[in-house]
């Protein structure tokens, strides 16, 4: 078998990268006439098992960038892989309970408000969460992690802490919107860059362990908050999750750390002239979409349940967990079959699955609930709906689990490595407004339908529409509409 290479680590401009895969025809001439091999399109990088590649050099980037290579395992990149898995139960499993604080707070606290109202707590937490990775990723390209982690650290705990004794609204957004959009921000940004430091091959699989943290703590503290909040009130079981929150942050500041020496002549500060390159103007573009969609089951899935009749309101706290359980297989099953089937090839089908589901399970559910609660057949109608709930929040939870795992492989396939975090960073600032009106948009549409919940369905489905066209047209503008390119 021979493996011809042609091009190089991409740059900011644009170059060819295909690895090119055939038999050796002396050896096995019927296999190679009974079907041509696939074509890989990925960006090549040198790595410990890649000497046998032999590489172009027409179209190379700068000859250090030629220079990087990635460890691809070992102790120490896989003990970077548990930091980073740790901090994310913390932070995104935070992010991940918000259907069941929502819940929670809308039946308590802040009964008096209105869904909307209520949304914009959680959607300034979602824009702080993306929105300070402007200057975070950055500041990891030229610093690395510590610092970062750390502060991270504080703002979460603080946010934890004091979340117990907040009552009225404006004690939430600050407590829960500002110091936890802001901590969470500054533990997954660079939980998430420093990996790309000691992968690139496996990069999406190991992105995808550390992702599935998140769905982790997306499943442990709604259970957790479903048992104690009844028993020993808000402030005890929000103190609770904070003692677990502690262990976790220390975890991950131990072992988060980059390898990669800084950019030369890196600054701190932002640089929005990357969107020239239209490949990753649309990735950030669809990116938007996802979160835009993603964050509305999150937050209003539980909601809905309740309004429904068609489950207990025990097992409507449990649904969120049954999404997030979907979720933390999502976030790293499709990491390790886009490291063999393409990453950009796996993050358009798990897009579909996200629409689909949206428009073919969460869609009919509501429109059953909706008219079985106008009527009489109620008997009739609820057992449909269960059904459709928890197949949704199943499917849903595990095509969504790639919005967090495989977006950062894809947006790394687009630049160098040492200035992966400003890629990053730059294209997460942008998606922030997309999850700062998302939940308040469909509180607003909840209202305008009655209280009815189709409308969100719908303006869900519609989101991932809008990311499965850039994100395909993202793939057709590299490799062409050849299905057997696997990039």
């Amino acid at each position: 078998m021979s493996i011809r290479l042609n091009g190089s680590t991409p740059g900011l401009t644009p170059t060819t990268n295909t690895i090119n895969t055939t038999l050796d025809p002396t050896t096995s001439p019927q296999i190679c006439q009974a079907s041509p091999p696939p074509v890989f399109a990925y960006p090549a990088a040198t790595s410990p098992a890649s000497g046998d590649l032999e590489k172009s050099a027409a179209g190379s980037p700068p000859a250090e960038k030629d220079e990087v290579t990635y460890p691809e395992g070992g102790l120490e990149a896989w003990l970077v892989v548990l930091g980073s898995f740790s901090g994310m139960v913390a932070a995104f499993g935070l992010m991940n309970s918000v259907g069941t604080y929502h819940a929670w707070l809308s039946a308590n606290q802040l009964s008096e408000y209105s869904e909307s109202t209520i949304g914009w707590i959680f959607s300034v937490y979602f824009f702080l969460s993306f929105f300070c990775g402007l200057q975070i990723g950055p500041v990891f390209d030229a610093k690395g992690p510590r610092l970062l982690v750390a502060a991270g650290t504080v703002f979460l705990l603080l946010c934890i802490f004091l979340l117990g004794s907040c009552t009225k609204y404006w004690h939430f957004m600050i407590v829960f919107g500002i110091l936890g959009g802001i901590g969470t921000s500054l533990i997954f940004t660079p939980a998430i860059s420093s990996i790309g430091h000691f992968f690139n091959l496996k990069r999406a699989n190991a992105t995808g362990i550390a992702a599935a943290g998140g769905s982790l703590g997306g499943i442990i503290f709604p259970l957790t908050l479903q048992h104690l909040l009844p028993t020993l009130g808000w402030a005890r079981a929000i103190r609770i999750q904070g003692y677990i929150f502690i262990l976790l942050l220390a975890l991950a500041n131990l072992l988060i750390k980059s390898r990669l020496p800084p950019r030369p002549g890196g600054s701190v500060l932002p640089d929005f002239t990357i969107f020239r390159q239209p490949a990753f103007a649309l990735v950030t573009v669809g990116t938007y979409f996802l979160e835009w969609g993603l964050f509305v089951p999150i937050t209003y899935l539980t909601s809905y349940a309740l309004s429904s009749g068609a489950m207990s309101p025990t097992f409507a706290y449990q649904l969120i967990a049954i999404f997030n359980a979907g979720s933390c297989l999502g976030r790293w099953a499709p990491g390790y079959m886009a490291d063999k089937w393409g990453r950009f090839n796996t993050m358009v089908a798990t897009i579909l699955g996200c629409m689909l589901s949206s428009l073919a399970l969460w869609l009919p559910a509501t429109i059953l609930s909706s008219h079985s609660s106008s009527s009489s057949s109620t008997t009739n109608a609820n057992p449909v709906v269960f059904g459709l709930l928890i197949t949704y929040a199943l499917i849903m939870g595990f095509a969504s689990g790639s919005n967090i795992s495989l977006t950062p492989v894809c947006v790394g396939m687009l630049c160098a490595t040492e200035e992966y975090g400003r890629y990053y960073a730059t294209c997460y600032t942008i998606v922030s407004f997309g999850v700062l009106t998302g939940v308040p948009i469909a509180g607003a549409v909840i209202a305008a339908c009655g209280g009815s919940y189709w409308g969100v369905a719908v303006f869900t489905g519609g989101c991932y529409g809008c990311a499965l066209l850039a994100f395909g047209t993202v793939r057709v503008m590299k490799v062409g509409w050849r299905l057997n390119v696997l990039y």
